[in-house]
């Protein structure tokens, strides 16, 4: 009887062992989907740039990872293809902090219409141009605010949902004017995505000042 049993639990081993290997074997580790960094190419994958042209005359390009917050990604899309970020301020600026932007009221309160994104935490560290959303206490609050950081500051990691860095134009990133708000704020004159094409806008030139024709008052007083 116990030689029977023996010979049971040895076929059992052997005729499972190998189904749970290949399971294992087919399950690909999370990380193998996840890039470690941004890609920096400029020509790969357009339709995950975000192309914002500031009304300091330059244009900053923002290398979107899907894969480290795919919701937060596809509302920052789904806004920016509805024109939603054309004119907004950078509301909040502090030097060696951050820019902040994406509130159409400029008061740092406002958002879109629609709702609130759930937090989507990761392991990518907020390094120089990396680019985050903005949230209230509430960490499933983030809903059009985002904000782009001029110097690491580790402590917003697992706090803020890190989507993006910065991969062109840093500069114009760093000749944002400070400020909460800034007394002549810059603004975000469009917001694009690569991959529709759109070519470079330009803030309009500020209209020349009205000329005052002196009026001779004394003229016009009649008896």
């Amino acid at each position: 009887m116990i030689k029977r049993l023996l010979a049971a639990a040895v076929a059992c081993t052997v005729a499972f062992a190998p189904a749970a290997f290949a399971e294992d074997q087919a399950t690909p580790a999370p990380a193998a989907a996840m890039p470690l960094s941004a890609d920096p190419d400029m020509a790969h994958d357009p339709d995950n740039i975000l192309l914002l042209d500031l009304s300091n005359g330059k244009r900053v390009a923002i290398r979107l990872v899907p894969q480290w917050a795919p919701s937060h990604v596809e509302r920052i899309k789904t806004l920016t293809r509805a024109g939603f970020y054309d004119g907004v301020i950078f509301h909040r600026v502090i030097d060696g902090f951050m820019a902040q932007t994406g509130d159409p009221t400029g008061t740092g309160r406002g958002g879109s219409e629609l709702p609130d994104v759930p937090a989507e935490f990761n392991m990518f560290p907020h390094v120089r141009g990396s680019v985050s959303m903005a949230r209230a206490a509430d960490k499933d609050s983030a809903n059009s605010q985002f904000f782009i950081v001029f110097y690491p500051r580790f402590s917003l990691d697992r706090n803020y949902t890190n989507f993006g860095r910065v991969i062109a134009g840093m500069d114009a990133v760093d000749a944002i004017e400070r400020g909460e708000p800034p007394a002549n704020p810059t603004y975000i004159v469009q917001a694009s995505i690569a991959a529709d094409g759109k070519p470079q806008k330009f803030a309009p030139p500020p209209a020349p000042p009205v000329a005052v024709v002196p009026v001779d008052l004394g003229a016009a007083v009649t008896q």
